[in-house]
């Protein structure tokens, strides 16, 4: 289905820009630290911003700076309840030649752009990625069981849609057979993988080749080579 690969394919392009630009985000951020000057602040404002996310206040911040010039700046990330007080002394760090870019010396306000890109990028990647490779794995497993597997005729018993998935309000189709298996008389009832074509028009006989594992039925894959491969 065009859509299922233009999904993985956006993701794990996604994932990947995102995660390339945490990482020079993080080298960046990795070279100010090295090169910045420590130095006391006071908290002097809370300023109240309004997001998506509700309510946060950002400290602004008051320093000296190395030649004894005033400098006020404003906190790149504010939280609720609010992280400071105001009054309260925080380590600033900047650099000498731009002050005005300077940030409390914590955690999220120097490495929270990396953390967030980093964290989506991953997410977004995870999700192409795996996208890409269980297909892989599963043709892997199919081809395994199908050269070592022990072959039976399934009993045709109808098509259902699979409803667990949607894409662009369409759900996958799967074909159900079952066999009994004649040393112990257990049914076992066997689904192909997802279609995202109703495969009806193209099943002409009562049954089903299934391959199965030969010490655990329950590990199958249905021979499906009777379906056309791009089907109009």
């Amino acid at each position: 289905m065009n859509v299922i690969a233009f999904i993985k394919n956006l993701f794990t392009v996604m994932g990947l820009c995102m995660l390339g630009g945490a990482l020079l985000l993080y080298q960046q951020t990795d070279a100010f630290v090295s090169k910045a000057i420590k130095t006391e602040g006071t908290v002097v404002n809370l300023v109240r911003s309004t997001s998506g996310s509700g309510m946060n206040y950002i400290p602004v911040v008051h320093f000296s700076g190395r030649n004894g010039e005033s400098i006020i700046f404003i906190s790149s990330t504010g939280s609720n309840p609010p992280g400071y007080a105001k009054g309260e002394k925080v380590e600033v760090l900047y650099l000498p030649t731009e002050p005005q870019h300077a940030t409390i010396n914590a955690l999220f306000p120097i490495w929270g752009g990396s953390i967030i890109l980093g964290s989506m990028g991953g997410v977004f990647f995870l999700i192409g990625g795996a996208m890409i490779l269980i297909p892989l794995l599963n043709g892997q497993r199919e081809k395994a069981l199908k050269e070592e597997g022990y072959s039976i005729e399934s009993e045709f018993k109808g098509i259902e849609l699979n409803r667990s998935i949607s894409v662009n309000g369409r759900s996958p189709w799967r074909i159900i057979t079952e066999w009994r298996n004649p040393s112990t008389a257990k049914v076992y009832r066997f689904k192909s993988h997802d279609l995202w074509f109703d495969p009806s028009e193209y099943i002409k006989n009562k049954t089903v080749r299934v391959f199965i594992d030969r010490n655990n039925p329950k590990k199958y894959t249905l021979d499906l080579s009777f379906l056309p491969k791009h089907p109009e």
